[in-house]
């Protein structure tokens, strides 16, 4: 008999930590419907302690999904209490909660002396505090998670010791994360088929794992694990996540999907929908899918090779060991233009995976029907990146109302733009070492602010004379970096509108500080 690996998807949680990445509550909960769609087992919706976004998100998911919806929480009680609140109207949740076990982290993080003088006395600290948490945990919630943090750098024998105590105290999986990405595949899979030996309770609980990519081997230790008796893989859509990032969902199920005649193990998800899934996290996170990636690459099913051509024009499993088909690649791509009707573009945005209520579709026909006049013809990227930029764009501090800029060759740059805020209308000019720095000094002048300009990235994102380009800018300030998109057929009005997002989300952590839980419980996750 095969045996089912239950996909847990971290996608909005730490798949939003990966650098850049930027989502609110909206398109959070438009994710999570799609992987529904996609028929993920788990979703970790989010870090309900760490901020009130991040609760209300949680919140939201909670009430929009029917699937397992996981909260996030350190091993304390006020996390714990936050992570039910959010999860509680949920029709299936679990409350996840981890404790730090490798002795880089229980010297980092419990170095005080209250947690004990010596290692050995802070190991047994970290111990009972797992156990503990785990129980109060169990007190809200029957499906209780726990995960050793850096798993991965963990002394095996303590290991043992503190899962067979979260299993003892209620957790129903327990999870053993590569937090730093840093074992190999041997080493990982001996870990896992250790603690299957080692841990006396093993049996009531399921093994999870969890493998960040800093060496290239996050796909490669997850199957590792998954061969010596782990049941849960943790990954996320295209492998975001923090540093260089996670587990790929989409490789580790087709890797299971296409070596059956070497897996015994399989996954329910829909794989038809990988192709969309990818397409709208990128979109809504702005995070670029490289060409060469995998399954969902540009280059994923291209063959520009005379003898590749000729291989698979004769047939096709030459040179491919799956069909573009199989992860709902679309043979043929529609195009929709001035004239199409507002039903249509319905239509088209739900086969892409996109529900729209009455207010949100006259919107998204309002902005399509601006792009069709811009660019005639609309493809399903153009799409995807308007309902990423446009539709589900929630309202923020500033908006560019509208931008003028002068630049050639025998004249000095010159721009002047009007920004809305909260009903007010402010209103600059300025000149600059050419239009965008221009455009970004006027900004500046309107705003009194200024900024330092870490990166800017141009790229298109659809094909034709008449593409969409789409900016990204990353802004730096005393707190941290910030990432803002925009996306126009003008790559400068495009950079005006990455500039503000960038601004508006600085504006946005700001009030989140403000209005903190508790500012003093922030603190980074598994």
């Amino acid at each position: 008999m095969s045996d089912k690996i239950i996909i847990f998807d971290t996608t909005l949680r730490d798949g939003e930590q990966s650098p850049g990445a930027s989502l609110n509550v909206t398109e959070k909960v438009e994710i999570a419907r799609q992987l529904e769609k996609l028929n993920c087992d788990v979703i970790e919706a989010g870090f309900p302690v760490s901020s009130p976004a991040q609760f209300e998100a949680v919140k939201r998911i909670s009430g929009e999904v029917g699937i397992i919806v996981a909260a996030l929480s350190r091993a304390k009680e006020i996390d714990i209490k936050a992570a039910w609140d959010a999860v509680k109207n949920a029709t299936k949740k679990r409350i996840h909660t981890f404790s730090s076990t490798s002795d880089y982290h229980i010297m980092g993080k419990f170095g005080h002396d209250r947690y004990g003088k010596t290692l050995e006395e802070k190991r047994k600290t970290v111990l009972q505090m797992s156990y503990d948490m785990v129980q109060y945990a169990k007190t809200f919630c029957d499906d209780v998670e726990f995960s050793a943090e850096d798993a991965g750098r963990t002394d095996l024998s303590y290991l043992s010791d503190v899962i067979e105590a979260a299993i003892e105290a209620g957790a129903t999986t327990v999870n053993i994360p590569d937090t730093t990405g840093y074992t190999m595949p041997h080493e990982y899979g001996y870990k896992i088929a250790e603690l299957k030996k080692r841990v006396k309770n093993i049996d009531k609980a399921i093994i999870s794992v969890h493998c960040h990519n800093d060496l290239g081997l996050a796909v490669a230790n997850s199957i590792a694990g998954v061969e010596n008796g782990a049941r849960q893989v943790e990954c996320t859509i295209n492998g975001i996540g923090e540093r260089a990032g996670n587990a790929s969902l989409e490789e580790i199920v087709m890797a299971l999907n296409v070596r059956k005649d070497l897996f015994s193990y399989y996954s329910e998800i829909n794989t038809k929908e990988i192709y969309n899934t990818s397409k709208m996290v990128s979109g809504f996170t702005g995070v670029i899918v490289q060409p060469n990636k995998a399954v969902v690459g540009e280059n994923a099913f291209a063959h520009e090779s005379g003898i590749h051509q000729d291989g698979m024009l004769k047939n096709r499993e030459t040179y491919e060991i799956m069909t573009p088909d199989t992860v709902g690649v679309s043979k043929t791509k529609i195009v929709l233009g001035r004239h199409s009707g507002r039903h249509g573009l319905k239509s088209r945005l739900i086969e892409l995976g996109y529900n729209l209520n009455e207010d949100e579709l006259n919107k998204a026909y309002k902005t399509f029907t601006k792009l069709a006049d811009k660019k005639k013809e609309v493809f399903d990227d153009d799409l995807r990146i308007m309902m990423g930029d446009e539709i589900f764009s929630e309202a923020t501090y500033y908006h560019l109302r509208y931008m003028q800029v002068n630049s050639g060759t025998n004249s000095i740059p010159t721009a002047t733009v009007c920004i809305k805020c909260n009903g007010d209308e402010l209103a600059d000019s300025a000149t600059g070492d050419g239009p965008v720095d221009a455009l970004f000094n006027a900004i500046d002048r309107a705003l009194s602010t200024r900024y330092k300009i870490e990166s800017y990235r141009v790229r298109s994102v659809t094909s034709g004379r008449q593409a969409l380009g789409e900016v990204a800018v990353r802004i730096r300030t005393e707190e941290k970096s910030f990432t803002g998109r925009g996306v126009s057929t003008d790559i400068i009005e495009a950079s005006g509108k990455a500039y503000l997002s960038a601004i508006n989300q600085l504006k946005i952590h700001r009030e989140e500080l403000e209005s903190m839980i508790d500012a003093h419980e922030v603190t980074e996750a598994v």
